[in-house]
């Protein structure tokens, strides 16, 4: 071993939806320990069977709850698509709201079975991938050991972002994000040839309920003509917007290219949008176990479309062609972009730097500018007292911003609101 240290067995799960990238990450990591002589135990589909966990029971068995990775099984497969050990969305911390919460028994059962489930399989680091909820979780589980006896294993817990929607703070771009945009682009742009061909308009939804990330990434790299992120959600005074705003913004704009001899376009929005403007999403909206906004359910896209098209026509007395496309999950488990998989390896190599060459506890590994690693404590990027994160915005008037706002094809007059004005929360 290259670096003294206390671990000897390394667990690595994934939880929460896929994204591109996923092997990348995992492989780089199992082989950073492997090439070392640290065994490493790959737990299948997340914490489902680390929380659902009875001693009594039996112990969990190699190749039904987890496998023991070889150095044979991971080489070559950083470019493959999906989950090498599977995932869910199963959490052992969700019913922990506060820090009160964690000396609470029987809110942190879930939390204890899976300490355990770890330290009788004899793991000394875990490594986590996974979206906001995961590093939650993760936290959660590093916090809760500081009141275990003296006796009980100490595990250490380092975490990986993962998202497509690119919301993390603490990172720049997280994996996956550059192959989402990739493929969403491609469709974009199939839109917009259909959208010529047959003179109508596209409404065109991605993935991205707390930040606009995805919709102006493929809307500049599919070269859509008009896109509304959350950052564009509240007007000059800092104001929330209503409903018809919206639609009349979008409704105006498709006047405004029809005065200028286009009939056709693509407009991108970002699912989240219709959380944050009142009246938009329709009555009865489904909701899941958090409360929140079903959007796999809801087809926002064809909701806008609808209010968009029947607004046109009572203001112009003609129909106009309207049709709304949800994107977003066929990008998931696409083959991943190259830079994703670059960005992957760095992260998954961080883990292992982390935990033996750093002996990190309680970390998210980052990476910045040329991929350079950076390792972030919890507690710079999770409240102590919410125990939750912020969502990482698009900055009003960034350059990132303005790109997509000098590359829209519209006019700049008689502009209903004004976008990105959107406060940082």
């Amino acid at each position: 071993m290259t670096q003294p240290t206390d671990i000897r067995r390394v667990g690595i799960l994934f939880s929460g939806g896929p994204a591109p990238g996923a092997n990348a990450v995992i492989s780089a990591a199992a082989l950073s320990f492997l090439d070392q002589g640290f065994e490493v135990v790959g737990f299948f589909h997340g914490y489902s069977n680390l929380v659902n966990y009875d001693p009594t029971s039996g112990p969990l068995e190699a190749d039904v709850h987890y496998r023991l990775f070889k150095a044979e099984d991971l080489r070559g497969k950083r470019n493959e698509r999906g989950i090498m050990i599977g995932t869910s969305r199963l959490g052992p911390g969700a019913s922990i709201q506060d820090p009160d919460d964690l000396l609470d028994p029987s809110k942190t059962q879930g939390l204890d079975r899976v300490h355990q489930a770890l330290s009788d399989l004899d793991i000394d680091a875990l490594v986590s991938i996974g979206g906001d909820g995961t590093l939650r979780t993760a936290n959660h589980l590093h916090i809760w050991q500081r009141q275990l006896p003296a006796e009980r294993k100490r595990i250490r817990v380092v975490h990986v972002p993962k998202t497509i929607d690119n919301d993390y703070q603490g990172i720049d771009f997280t994996f996956g994000y550059f192959t989402a945009v990739d493929v969403m682009a491609r469709e974009i742009q199939n839109l917009c040839a259909d959208a010529r061909a047959t003179s109508s308009y596209f409404v065109a939804e991605t993935m991205g309920r707390r930040a606009g990330w995805l919709a102006y990434g493929a809307a500049i790299a599919g070269e859509a003509h008009l896109v509304i992120g959350l950052e564009d959600m509240e007007n000059s005074k800092g104001v929330g917007l209503r409903a018809d705003q919206v639609i009349d913004h979008i409704v105006d704009w498709i006047i405004r290219r029809e005065q200028t001899g286009r009939h056709d376009g693509v407009v991108v929005i970002a699912e989240g949008i219709g959380e944050a403007v009142v009246g938009l999403l329709p009555d009865g909206s489904a909701r899941d176990e958090q409360g929140r906004v079903d959007h796999g359910r809801l087809d926002l896209a064809k909701w806008v479309s609808a209010q968009v098209s029947e607004t046109y026509a009572q203001r112009l007395g003609r129909p106009k062609k309207i049709r709304g496309i949800k994107l977003g999950y066929e990008s998931r488990s696409a083959p991943p972009h190259a830079f994703d998989v670059m960005l992957g390896s760095q992260l998954g190599i961080g883990a292992y730097r982390a935990l033996v060459e750093e002996h990190l506890d309680g970390h998210m590994i980052s990476v910045k500018g040329q991929l350079e690693l950076r390792f972030v404590p919890f507690t710079d990027i999770i409240h102590a007292e919410t125990m939750r994160t912020e969502a990482q915005l698009i900055q009003p008037q960034s350059d990132f911003f303005r790109l997509a706002r000098f590359l829209e094809a519209r006019a700049e007059s008689r502009r209903t609101f004004t976008p990105g004005r959107r406060r940082e929360r």
